[in-house]
């Protein structure tokens, strides 16, 4: 007879055709870990990116993305791939972003059904002003924590999950296109 029982709980677990993997205490402890470093690690950017520019982190990482983008410009469905959202999502933090005067939304010319999203000069001055901390954030919470040794880790370690999480390589992370990843000195 095949146990059932949970290591965690103790409790009966509910049978399937296939027996459990239950994770084993390194690998429980592994995951928690990660877990809380993606809770706490987005509130963390937040604030630092809400007292410094009034942004949120996705806000953030949308204006990057239109900065970066041929003209800074994009379709807004190409963005909201970019960007791991979904399209409603977009609209009502473009809605936002708009209002302070950061971007402004368009019909595609090519397309009249789409709609572009394009960075005004307000949207990079406020980049502009808002990267310096943030790039401090990201080394005084993650960057400077870690060894050259465990960046390139954490680089191939992302990797793999990524390349669990985003097979069709949407974002330019999973597949590098926006950064080579750390460099030895």
């Amino acid at each position: 007879m095949t146990d059932t029982t949970t290591p965690a709980t103790g409790t009966a677990a509910p049978v399937s055709g296939a027996a459990t993997r239950w994770l084993s205490d390194e690998e429980s402890a592994a995951w928690v870990r990660l877990i809380a470093v993606t809770e706490l690690l987005p509130t963390v950017l937040d604030a630092q990116l809400g007292a410094d520019a009034g942004l949120t982190h996705f806000e953030f990482l949308t204006l990057q993305a239109l900065a970066a983008a041929d003209g800074r410009t994009m379709r807004m469905t190409a963005l909201a791939s970019l960007t791991n959202s979904t399209l409603p999502r977009l609209s009502h933090v473009m809605r936002r972003l708009e209002a302070r005067g950061l971007v402004h939304r368009f019909p595609c010319p090519e397309d009249r059904r789409a709609t572009n999203a394009t960075l005004t000069d307000e949207g990079v001055a406020l980049l502009e002003r808002a990267a310096p901390g943030h790039v401090g954030a990201v080394r005084e919470t993650v960057i400077d924590r870690l060894s050259p040794e465990q960046q390139r880790q954490l680089y191939d370690i992302a990797g793999a999950i990524l390349g669990e999480l985003d097979p069709d390589e949407r974002f330019d992370a999973t597949s590098c296109q926006f950064s080579r990843g750390p460099q030895l000195p």
